[in-house]
């Protein structure tokens, strides 16, 4: 590399993490009905054949995807957060029978939370916590 030049990858968009799921409706369920995502489009190259879909919320995207190849499941992702007490009691509201998120101090500046979808794949969400005069 030429001097002053760097390896430093400059992003166009947010990143786009992509987990691995093995049934529509389970993930539907889990993503839309429970995290509150939306779907923003759905992909087959066939009517039976596996599906590649976005979701999102807010400025956050998602790719689910039933491809062999894609991805690994159990795949994790950590993301930034406001409000992260108020998230996780309202999700805590809607009574999904699988989950019951907690939150947790990691350390004296940040807590955290985690939820998991039902094909092993893992949300962490992070909260920093703001002292006064910082």
């Amino acid at each position: 590399m030429g001097k002053g030049m760097t390896n430093m990858i400059k992003l166009t968009e947010p990143a786009i993490p992509v987990f691995r799921i093995f049934d529509m409706d389970k993930a539907k369920e889990f993503y839309v009905d429970y995290l509150g995502f939306e779907i923003d489009w759905e992909h087959r190259h066939q009517g039976d054949f596996p599906v590649y879909m976005q979701i999102s919320q807010g400025n956050l995207r998602i790719h689910l995807t039933e491809h062999h190849g894609d991805c690994t499941p159990g795949s994790s992702v950590c993301l930034y957060v406001e409000e992260l007490d108020e998230l996780v009691e309202n999700l805590n509201a809607k009574g999904y029978r699988f989950m019951r998120p907690g939150v947790q101090a990691m350390n004296a500046n940040l807590k955290y939370s985690s939820v998991t979808d039902p094909f092993g794949n893992k949300i962490t969400l992070h909260e920093r916590i703001p002292h006064d005069g910082h």
